[in-house]
């Protein structure tokens, strides 16, 4: 085997998948009528005693509208959440409730 044939060991940049950086489907910005968490019918609500901050819904938010820093309860900016739900359903311990907004 040449030397130029090998192959250089593979990297690990990150220990664990909380290194990872943040990057959602899209980013939170006013859409053409303005913030879009106003098209919203539901909103998801965190049970602060049930959540186990773990930040699965961080990762899987798809607009990138919830904020987490490992070991605090993670946020959501509502005027930019559109209330699709998969952090309530991704969620382990079943700690963020798809709740009804009031008119």
């Amino acid at each position: 085997m040449k030397t130029s044939d090998k192959q250089p060991a593979a990297q690990q940049p990150y220990k664990s998948w909380k290194e990872l950086p943040h990057v959602p489907v899209s980013y939170p910005q006013l859409g053409s009528i303005g913030a879009t968490g106003e098209w919203r019918t539901f909103k998801p609500e965190i049970n602060a005693e049930a959540c186990n901050k773990c930040g699965m819904c961080y990762l899987y938010c798809p607009d990138g509208v919830i904020s987490y820093k490992e070991g605090t309860l993670p946020e959501i900016d509502y005027m930019f959440c559109k209330g699709c739900g998969i952090c309530a359903s991704i969620c382990p311990k079943k700690a963020i409730e798809m709740v009804k907004e009031k008119e």
